[in-house]
């Protein structure tokens, strides 16, 4: 067989023909499925020991109140004294036709708020009279105007405000942090998610998941009440059962070793250890009889209507506080800001059971010097339509709503964005999902470009392909 022309390589003395260029081809594919291989696995030691920052941080932890079912932004922080005057009339001509999951809503009359707003603190920030309390804090707040997202369904876009992506498969933002940062306290979780009710948020557990990434960095969930973390007082001496875990621990080491690929049972066997340091931290954390009786009472732990969601903030800064990186608490859990029908009844009850204790937190962080080191976000899903639904509801919203943020490196008293003068499109200075993401991991000291993990083939980021810093809204 007649050879082939030598191919010439730049900067080399040496040349090479086809065949042989392909064979040194070959291994060269061999070594990518090898780094993909050795990438998908949990790093050698602790994988969630602390890790630096890419650069200084201004937050350490973040409080993320998630607003589950979709809070109705034009009733709470977003007033339009247009809506009020076209209130009955259809959708105006000059608007974009909305795709809502109950289509017909799009053609449905518009609906004005019956709230009543003011503007507090120095900055002027306008609130609705639902949230008298943290309308006493705006000074600490920037309320973003003009967030939007992909999803219409509550699934999918629990999913996105939580992952970046509509779609299952992908780490959470709290997974995120503690693959880059690590954990700070190893008595501890350092992802924790709480809910005030037991209904699970739309999609499960996939909201505080790792996706493709080792199951090692998801979220630990506590149970609402009184009790929530089981087992933590031991049923023998711990001399006794250090010695059972250990050997128990020795079996998993030599059955992980013959499934490297099992990050799951990495994740297993790093939870017994996690499990037995919690028998020592742990009841001193969640024991909240040890607050004194004015912090009890300023959460709201005294109020039938608001010991839920005090119970879940006062935890919130009793695990940050500790060092714990990423605390989750759903309000609403299992979709109850949902208000297709009877938004006024819907939302006042879930306000008065809400405005107090999240007024708490962001009070008793900065009382105790930590609400600069502690990035509290509030945000749902999506919005609500100005156009009514069932005469008195609203439909999910998800092209124009509000979210807000505090403390941990934002810039308190500032209203970033602009919705349209009904409420529906965010026109100015929008704001996507993967905007809030970035800016968030970049309080946290981690640039989301650089934030990456390896997996089928390719350098996958919390952001996607997108994501933008929002600089403007920083300290």
């Amino acid at each position: 067989m007649a050879r082939s022309e030598p191919l010439r390589v730049r900067h080399r003395r040496w040349c090479t023909t086809r065949r042989e260029f392909l064979e040194l081809a070959g291994c060269g594919f061999c070594w990518l499925a090898w780094h993909a291989l050795q990438a998908a696995e949990v790093p050698a030691g602790n994988p969630l020991a602390a890790k630096p920052s890419h650069f200084p941080a201004k937050a350490r932890s973040v409080i993320w109140i998630f607003i589950e079912g979709g809070p109705s932004h034009i009733d709470l922080f977003d007033p339009k004294p247009t809506l009020a005057k076209l209130h009955g009339q259809p959708l105006p001509p000059s608007f974009k036709r909305p795709i809502t999951p109950m289509g017909v809503t799009a053609h449905s009359p518009l609906l004005a708020s019956k709230r009543t707003f003011r503007q507090f603190g120095q900055s002027g920030i306008w609130v609705s009279d639902w949230l008298p309390e943290i309308a006493q804090c705006v000074d600490d707040l920037c309320v973003i105007r003009s967030c939007y997202a992909d999803g219409l369904n509550h699934v999918g876009s629990v999913c996105q405000m939580n992952t970046g992506s509509i779609l299952a498969g992908r780490p959470s933002l709290g997974a995120w942090t503690l693959y880059g940062l690590g954990s700070a306290n190893e008595n501890l979780p350092g992802f924790v998610v709480l809910q005030d009710y037991p209904e699970e948020p739309a999609g499960g557990s996939r909201n505080w998941g790792t996706g493709f990434m080792p199951a090692t960095w998801q979220g630990t969930r506590f149970r609402e009440g009184d009790s929530p973390v089981l087992y933590l007082r031991p049923s023998e001496p711990i001399s006794q059962q250090r010695r059972r875990l250990d050997f128990i621990q020795q079996l998993n080491r030599l059955h992980a070793e013959q499934r490297r690929e099992d990050s799951e049972l990495e994740a297993r066997i790093a939870a017994y250890e996690l499990a037995f340091r919690m028998q020592a931290a742990a009841p001193e954390v969640v024991d909240l009889s040890r607050e004194t009786e004015e912090t009890k009472r300023l959460y709201g732990l005294d109020r039938p209507e608001t010991e839920r969601m005090a119970r879940c903030c006062l935890l919130a800064r009793r695990l940050v506080e500790r060092g714990v990186r990423f605390v989750q608490i759903y309000c609403g859990s299992g979709s109850k800001w949902d208000a297709h029908s009877d938004v006024e009844g819907n939302h006042s009850r879930l306000c008065r059971a809400s405005d107090r204790p999240i007024a708490a937190l962001l009070k008793d962080l900065k009382r105790r010097g930590m609400l600069d080191s502690t990035l509290v976000v509030w945000a749902g899903e999506f919005g609500r339509t100005p156009m009514s639904e069932s005469g008195n509801g609203r439909d999910h919203n998800p092209y124009g709503f509000s979210v807000w943020l505090a403390g941990g490196g934002i810039r308190g008293g500032l209203s970033y964005g602009a919705t349209d003068e009904l409420g529906l499109y965010a026109v100015e200075n929008r704001v996507h999902v993967h905007d809030l993401h970035a800016t968030i991991l970049h309080c946290l000291g981690l640039d989301h470009r650089k934030l990456t993990y390896f997996y089928n083939g390719r350098e996958e980021r919390p952001t996607l392909n997108g994501g933008r810093v929002l600089r403007e809204i920083l300290a």
